[in-house]
């Protein structure tokens, strides 16, 4: 019987290319970066990773909408980043209220291999977090930038809510240059902040043109 030793071209036996290497340098540091994560501290403009179910995704942080330190709001990001494109397997979704210990870390370019978009996979419909909440802001500005807030209307549960309302307060203020003389006054839909919640009318109990008006008299 003939025995033929099967070895790879141009290498010797049991060397790796540079894709085998490539494939392992990788593999240990996902490992690396999944047993070390390096922190995440609020307050600072870092992605984070988070989990979502059985996988980890890249996500972008904005202040919390809800009391205390442990649900902050996210949008979850392609691996690539935000300018990464994005096609019909890997779906944009709008902020999401996140509780702080699905957080592994800061986000690490090793964890790519086990996002969705990794594994060839859109977002689920149920990433297992609710929508974050919305805000809307009327504001007054001068030429120059300089101005004030008449109004902050929040938190509303959903954003097509605020959209809405800041559609019809964008309507109801379209051609009247005059309300607040020397000012534009504009109506902006924007996430809420909790810490600022004193300063918020509940959208949901009067309507929001109504309050403007109220607003716009005092």
């Amino acid at each position: 019987m003939i025995r033929r030793a099967f070895r790879r071209c141009g290498h010797a036996p049991g060397a790796l290319t540079p894709e085998d290497q490539a494939a392992i340098d990788a593999f240990r540091a996902m490992l690396t970066a999944l047993k070390h994560p390096e922190p995440w501290t609020p307050g600072h403009n870092q992605d984070i990773a988070v989990r979502v179910g059985p996988f980890i995704e890249r996500a972008h942080t904005r202040p919390g909408d809800d009391h205390g330190p442990d649900i902050i709001a996210v949008a979850l990001q392609h691996p690539g980043g935000p300018y990464a494109p994005y096609s019909a397997r890997y779906r944009k979704i709008g902020w999401l209220r996140c509780d702080t210990s699905k957080i592994i870390g800061v986000w690490n370019p090793a964890y790519t291999p086990l996002t969705h978009a990794a594994a060839g996979l859109d977002l689920p419909d149920d990433v297992g977090v609710e929508p974050a909440h919305y805000a809307i802001y009327i504001e007054a500005r001068k030429p120059d930038g300089k101005g004030y807030t008449l109004l902050r209307l929040g938190p509303y549960t959903q954003a097509r809510h605020a959209s809405q309302d800041a559609d019809r307060l964008t309507t109801a203020l379209d051609g009247r240059t005059t309300v607040v003389p020397g000012f534009r006054v504009s109506a902006r839909p924007a996430p809420f902040d909790v810490s600022d919640h004193q300063l918020f009318t509940d959208p949901y109990e009067a309507d929001a043109v109504a309050l403007l008006a109220a607003a716009l008299e005092e």
